[in-house]
């Protein structure tokens, strides 16, 4: 008897962290690209030549994409690159990026943000007494923070919500810093 081997469409770690990416990143086009058609294009009202007789090839305005000036065939017009993605396996990709993150200790845990003042020095000084650098993600529970005011004028330093939070953001911060019980739900 020959042994067959049954395919299972689960998807590995890596295809749903790219999956979401992907989505996310589709998501964030603008899409406002836009060109103009024959139809479009301003002037061409009137037939260049008569039909028959001149010995020229048969010409019916003089906007047609063949000739300069005229429209652009199939050019990109404004449309929307976003789609739909399961909103399981978007907290799915969140949650296995965060435990990457952790796995690699490059998550922070803090009792709270409350002892920073308003000002930016004093933001410096706690991550510099943290231990991080580059590009920090700090998760909140809500927004208007006293200290989301005095880092955000940091390079590298992103605030985000724990119910805003993104994959982008996740994979893009090399440090991710956020208050004890913010991210149990995530990284459970």
């Amino acid at each position: 008897m020959t042994e067959t081997k049954i395919k299972t469409k689960t998807k590995t770690k890596q295809d749903v962290i790219h999956s979401a990416l992907v989505w996310f990143l589709a998501s964030e086009r603008r899409g406002t690209h836009s060109t103009k058609t024959r139809a479009e294009v301003s002037g061409g009202g009137k037939k260049p030549w008569k039909q028959k007789g001149t010995g020229r090839a048969r010409a019916g305005s003089n906007r047609s994409p063949l000739w300069r000036k005229g429209g652009v065939i199939f050019g990109p017009k404004p449309r929307d690159y976003g789609y739909s993605f399961p909103k399981k396996m978007r907290k799915l990709a969140i949650k296995l990026a965060a435990q990457d993150k952790q796995k690699e200790e490059k998550i922070k845990i803090v009792d709270t943000f409350g002892g920073v003042s308003g000002k930016t020095k004093d933001a410096v000084k706690f991550f510099k007494d943290l231990g991080v650098s580059g590009k920090v993600l700090v998760v909140t529970q809500k927004k208007g923070e006293i200290f989301e005011r005095a880092g955000r004028n940091i390079e590298g330093v992103c605030f985000t919500q724990i119910k805003e939070m993104n994959i982008f953001e996740v994979l893009n911060a090399e440090w991710i810093v956020a208050e004890k019980g913010t991210l149990e739900e995530v990284l459970a």
